[in-house]
């Protein structure tokens, strides 16, 4: 990660509030001097630059007391943050992640999936050519441009009529979307999930997202009997068989290797 001159976004916002600057979001020449300013007063190099280090130096971790755990948590204490890592003793003891292998696979697949614990509920956000490039099936003619950007009506349109859902017009393809940090989607999904928990997650799906993103990913893991695979070891094959198991192909299968890797020499 690296925040210089020129980036925009909350992560700079959060940036420009620690030092006392109109937060816009613009990592301007202003924003610059100031993290210079304040590099040189804590002992680190006066470069602009926010890295991992300036970043942690800002902005460390809170200690929390973390739940009782056949796992060493600790250990992944500032590698993954404090509101997943809370979630994983209770989640771990209801969908069978029973060895730290089983956890370094299952850590790595969702970190990666929602772009590093950031992403609970699923993108749809969608350009007319990008229906066509993903979805074209579902938008025949030009109809695609008639649903360009507007989330809830592209989901009503890919997801009804499946997975449990009713059609289009019933607008259960948005209530049901993907959520948690590997999307649970499709009304059916979310009834099977619901059993597992004392919510109601079939009335109230956003828990999904807001209380059980990584208790819904277990589930997923569980209910399609990924555990046996993730039983195999610790090599790159069998990181590739739970990644095409998870994502259908291997699409960011470098990155899985090196979230497994850490995960794993931090919990074996």
């Amino acid at each position: 990660m690296i925040i210089k001159r020129g980036s925009r976004g909350p992560e700079v916002k959060k940036i420009q509030e620690k030092l006392g600057l109109a937060a816009d979001g613009i990592f301007g020449s202003g924003t610059e001097a100031k993290v210079k300013e304040w590099q040189k007063a804590n002992g680190l190099a006066a470069d602009g630059l926010i890295g991992k280090g300036t970043w942690a130096a800002m902005f460390p971790p809170e200690p929390i007391e973390l739940p009782e755990s056949d796992f060493a948590l600790e250990k992944l204490a500032g590698h993954i943050p404090n509101e997943v890592l809370v979630q994983i003793p209770d989640t771990a003891k209801k969908f069978n992640i029973t060895t730290p292998l089983r956890l370094a696979h299952f850590l790595s697949q969702c970190a990666h999936e929602s772009g590093n614990w950031k992403a609970v509920s699923e993108n749809l956000n969608y350009s007319s050519k990008a229906l066509k490039s993903i979805f074209g099936k579902y938008f025949p003619g030009e109809l695609n441009e008639s649903y360009a950007r507007q989330p809830e009506k592209i989901a009503s349109r890919v997801y009804g009529g499946r997975m449990g859902n009713g059609e289009e017009s019933t607008g259960d393809g948005w209530k049901f979307r993907g959520r948690g940090y590997i999307q649970l989607t499709g009304k059916n999904n979310y009834s099977k999930f619901d059993s597992f928990v004392d919510d109601d997650i079939v009335g109230n799906p956003d828990l999904v997202a807001e209380k059980y993103p990584l208790m819904s990913a277990a589930f997923f893991f569980d209910s399609n009997n990924l555990w046996s695979t993730c039983d195999a070891g610790d090599s790159e094959e069998v990181v590739k068989k739970v990644t095409r198991r998870v994502n259908g192909g291997y699409h960011g299968l470098e990155d899985r290797l090196s979230k497994f890797k850490k995960y794993w020499s931090l919990l074996k």
